[in-house]
């Protein structure tokens, strides 16, 4: 049976002298409840959300956790600098087989993506704030998830907006 793991990367952020205080601007605020919003009709009942410890990060995981009704768990590992061989570790721990979503910061939320994917953390993708790539793997170890979508604020509409 396959699991699900949905990585998002924070929604836009303001510049600050401590990187792990930096606070999501207005924009971003607005890119992570409109993927939020998203996120609601995607099949996430049970989901895990996990996010790094850095503010905007946590801000962005509100969104999504409101949205879902679930709580923010931190992962200290998440954080920008962070390597993605130590969260896909932490992956292969987990024995639950409801989704996880993971709210974290590029560079890793890129080459996570990429080292699962692809099998090297260098292969990954560029993340626009707030993107989100929707995996899935029988075990989260390298090369063995598929990518299943990718999605930007900007790809989300919803009936009522226009063009």
């Amino acid at each position: 049976m396959s699991k699900r793991l949905l990585i998002m990367r924070h929604g836009e952020a303001g510049p600050g002298s401590v990187d792990a205080e930096r606070t999501l601007t207005a924009r971003g605020h607005a890119e992570a409840a409109r993927m939020a919003d998203w996120l609601q009709y995607q099949e996430l009942d049970e989901a895990r959300i996990l996010a790094s410890p850095y503010v905007r990060a946590r801000q962005t995981a509100e969104h999504v956790a409101a949205s879902l009704e679930r709580e923010v768990e931190t992962l200290a590992i998440a954080t920008p600098d962070d390597p993605p061989e130590a969260v896909s570790d932490w992956l292969l721990e987990q024995t639950d087989r409801g989704p996880l979503v993971l709210v974290s910061h590029m560079p890793l939320v890129g080459a996570l993506t990429g080292l699962l994917v692809e099998g090297r953390s260098d292969r990954g993708l560029g993340f626009p704030t707030a993107a989100v790539a929707e995996l899935e793997a029988e075990v989260w170890a390298a090369g063995c998830a598929r990518l299943l979508r990718f999605m930007a604020p900007n790809d989300v509409t919803w009936p009522d907006e226009r063009p």
